[in-house]
């Protein structure tokens, strides 16, 4: 079923699917909630899915007044209030998750359970926003399809882009018309989020990490340091897997969230 609200003066498009306890998942950067097409049929069983579409992505329109990671953590408590859903488990992809971790430092009593899916509670580093400002500069002089057709390949291990070339490019020509500007505004959310590794070791809900063995975006090492910090974490190394798992290795993805749900949310 899809709908829709006013969020500052756009429409915030979601999608729900399901029957269950409330599951929230929030898509990665340059994505839209459709990424989560390899999963949600099966979790949808279980589980009552949540899935919007931030502002900028999919049918989401670009919001000019939504331009940081906090905003971004606005929406997913404005579709819960509409909702009246009073706390969900929220799992979230890459920038999905820096969105999950705002949402977790301002309504910790909203969650039942948090995922973090290729994400991190670090900020980025001098390098890693360097690395940012080349994709902004790269953007602005080529386009959105252009930088997307790049930098979506690297998102995936080798292996993955030799045999399922057609998966690739079908995720390439799904986001080819990506809005510019909502693009370059990720961007500078990521680039200004501060560490919340204090989420981590504060928040009294079951916290779960899913990370790639390959992962160039989002570090292993990063998230080894990390999965200490809460009192209550599970990890789960996905084996020849970058940034993508819900597509490298979409059985044993399910397979995680599955039993991490049920063990978490009663």
């Amino acid at each position: 079923m899809d709908r829709s609200i006013d969020h500052r003066s756009r429409d915030l498009y979601y999608r729900k699917q399901g029957r269950g306890l409330p599951l929230l998942l929030i898509h990665g950067f340059a994505e839209d909630g459709s990424i989560w097409e390899t999963l949600d049929s099966e979790l949808s069983e279980k589980w009552e899915l949540i899935i919007p579409d931030l502002p900028g992505s999919g049918r989401s329109a670009y919001n000019p007044r939504s331009k940081s990671i906090e905003d971004l953590a606005e929406c997913i408590w404005q579709i819960l209030e509409e909702e009246r859903i009073p706390s969900a488990a929220i799992i979230g992809h890459s920038l999905g998750g820096y969105v999950a971790l705002a949402f977790a430092d301002k309504y910790p009593q909203r969650l039942s359970a948090l995922g973090l899916f290729h994400s991190t509670a670090y900020p980025d580093s001098a390098e890693k926003k360097e690395t940012r400002k080349k994709g902004i500069r790269f953007i602005e002089r080529n386009g959105a399809a252009a930088f997307l057709g790049q930098s979506i390949p690297n998102l995936f291990a080798a292996d993955f882009n030799r045999l399922y070339p057609e998966t690739v490019m079908q995720l390439i020509e799904r986001y080819n018309n990506f809005n510019q500007e909502s693009l370059v505004s990720y961007y500078h959310a990521m680039m200004k989020r501060p560490d919340r590794t204090h989420v981590l070791r504060n928040l009294q809900r079951p916290v779960l990490f899913i990370a790639g063995e390959k992962d160039q975006a989002v570090p292993l090492e990063h998230i080894l340091q990390q999965c200490h910090l809460p009192d209550l974490c599970y990890i789960h190394i996905l084996e020849n897997t970058a940034h993508m798992g819900m597509y490298e290795d979409r059985a044993r993805s399910k397979m995680i969230l599955d039993e991490f749900l049920s063990q978490a949310i009663k």
